[in-house]
């Protein structure tokens, strides 16, 4: 008499209990590395994983700069001549301010003649401030460039003292007007070659 098996397939409970143990196996071995580690389970969503990139993006292209470090004598003296730019521009305007009012008729002839003058005195100072101290003697390169910025500035102050001769020729203003295109000619030369001293100090 054969016995009866109430179960036709009585392997089909045990693939089950194999994957239970298998996913309880799995939980106790991550829960047991974390707390070991002291690790942190984190889900990553999408949003999250495009900071990430982002973040590491950044750092790859991060790069690192270089800075020169001057003596300060020569840093002394960019900033001296980077004042004497600055006064030059504002001598450069009063002048051209003076001369405009005087052409629209704005001004007297003593007032004009007055400005024109002291335009002179401005432009004999500018010559003493930038002839001492000067450039540290060291610097051969500053040394050359210095003396460049000594002729532009007599050139400057033979200009205002012209200016004033335009204003009292006695032609209609031809003069002036060739003065003055010579003096901004010079100041803007001047100016230019102070920005080449100091970018080409600083670059080095």
């Amino acid at each position: 008499m054969e016995n009866f098996n109430p179960d036709p397939k009585p392997g089909r409970l045990i693939l089950p209990l194999v994957l239970i143990g298998m996913i309880a196996t799995t939980y106790t071995f991550i829960n047991r590395v974390t707390t070991n580690n002291n690790l942190e389970v984190i889900t990553i969503d999408d949003n999250t994983t495009d900071e990430i990139v982002s973040e590491e993006i950044i750092e790859d292209t991060t790069t690192t700069s270089s800075t020169t470090t001057l003596p300060e004598s020569v840093v002394l003296y960019l900033e001296e001549i980077q004042a004497e730019k600055i006064q030059s521009i504002e001598l450069g305007k009063k002048v051209l301010e003076t001369n405009q009012r005087w052409d629209d008729k704005d001004t007297t002839y003593q007032e004009a003649q007055q400005e024109f003058e002291a335009f002179i005195d401005d432009a004999e100072q500018f010559v003493v401030t930038l002839s001492d101290p000067g450039p540290p003697e060291s610097n051969a390169s500053l040394v050359s460039n210095h003396e460049e910025l000594k002729v532009l500035v007599n050139l400057i102050y033979e200009d205002t003292k012209e200016l004033l001769e335009g204003l009292t020729a006695p032609d209609t203003g031809e003069r002036r007007s060739s003065a003055l295109s010579s003096f901004n000619n010079n100041l803007g030369s001047f100016q230019q070659k102070i920005e080449e001293i100091i970018a080409s100090s600083t670059s080095n």
